[in-house]
């Protein structure tokens, strides 16, 4: 764990977040400038830089229950027709928080292209109802 990570923080409990997952190696939280509804990040609980860094194989391990349940979740509770999943290593590749992570993102059919990183307003409001909906 880092001290200055933010997702090492949330990972431990010391910052809060709106978590779906959970495990001893892992756990999955819903973002908070999320680009569709039910937007969620999946991470390591060990703070790995990226997929380059040292440890990152046994991170990828680690997170693999984390990415195929909170998937699933997704798709069954926000009626998702598929699962979008999206990861970047390092500044260069839009990386901003320097913690392994991937984005699960829930696509309806007909969903609009994903072409940049513009947060949806609307799926932003209704972070509660989301997080309820995945967790009830």
């Amino acid at each position: 764990m880092s001290d200055h990570c933010i997702f090492c923080a949330i990972a431990s409990g010391r910052a809060p977040a709106r978590f779906i997952y959970i495990d001893d190696n892992a756990c999955a939280f819903l973002d908070i400038n999320p680009l569709r509804t039910g937007h969620t990040l999946v991470v390591p609980r060990r703070h790995v830089r990226d997929l380059a860094d040292q440890g990152a194989a046994e991170a990828l391990a680690e997170v693999g229950l984390a990415l195929q349940h909170t998937a699933r979740l997704l798709r069954a509770r926000l009626d998702a027709d598929g699962i979008s999943v999206l990861q970047a290593n390092g500044a260069a590749a839009g990386q901003t928080v320097f913690h392994l992570h991937f984005h699960l993102l829930p696509r309806p059919a007909g969903d609009r292209q994903l072409t940049d990183w513009t947060e949806d307003r609307q799926a932003r409001k209704t972070l509660d109802e989301t997080h309820q909906a995945l967790t009830s």
